[in-house]
């Protein structure tokens, strides 16, 4: 195979990585191309190791074992179920430090520009868990957008009548945000959740 082949080949694999045009997949394959072969094997190697090692696990979450730790983690309170759209999103939250309970990841939101139902997701899990796990309240944290919004709305009224609370992460203005300069959705939202002091 010829080196330029080769190149166009390693070229188009990185541009099909999100986030990664043209001019970004070019110095990517450059810098690779001027990095010593050790280097190389080195990404090559975390990348088959992240593919055959990491996995789902029963609430859609990355796991490396049987569970994810957070699964596993007995202190965590388990009548609460955060639902959110991807196992990303499990990590920003996790990073605040302020909730302390389960989780369930969707695998994405309903979207019906892009064909994507209820049925596409992990929905009828998390109804199932709901069924047989002792659940006070769901917390829907899906992002503040419209098909977020579409999601929450959806899985609200599927769960209320289970007789489970179902609450929405807050929405609102950002800390050292300015009034002036946010959108009138977003300041109704922070109307809306308005809390005593």
């Amino acid at each position: 195979m010829s080196a330029d082949r080769s190149l166009q080949i390693l070229l188009d694999e990185l541009g099909r990585l999100p986030g990664i045009g043209p001019k970004s997949a070019q110095r990517i394959a450059y810098h690779l191309l001027e990095a010593d072969a050790e280097e190389a094997r080195r990404l090559a190697d975390a990348i088959l190791m992240v593919k055959s090692e990491v996995h789902f696990c029963s609430c859609f979450n990355y796991a490396t074992g049987d569970e994810c730790a957070i699964c596993e983690d007995s202190s965590r309170d388990r009548g609460r179920i955060c639902v959110v759209g991807e196992p990303r999103d499990v990590s920003a939250i996790e990073r605040t430090g302020s909730y302390r309970g389960l989780y369930h990841v969707l695998g994405g939101v309903i979207s019906p520009m892009d064909k994507i139902g209820p049925e596409q997701l992990h929905v009828r899990e998390l109804l199932a868990r709901l069924g047989t796990e002792d659940i006070d309240e769901v917390i829907i944290a899906t992002n503040p957008n419209i098909e977020g919004e579409t999601t929450a709305s959806y899985l609200a009224r599927t769960i209320k009548p289970l007789g489970i609370t179902v609450t929405r992460l807050a929405s609102g203005l950002p800390v050292g945000g300015d009034l002036e300069y946010a959108d009138e959705l977003t300041l109704g939202r922070a109307i809306e959740a308005r809390r005593a002091l």
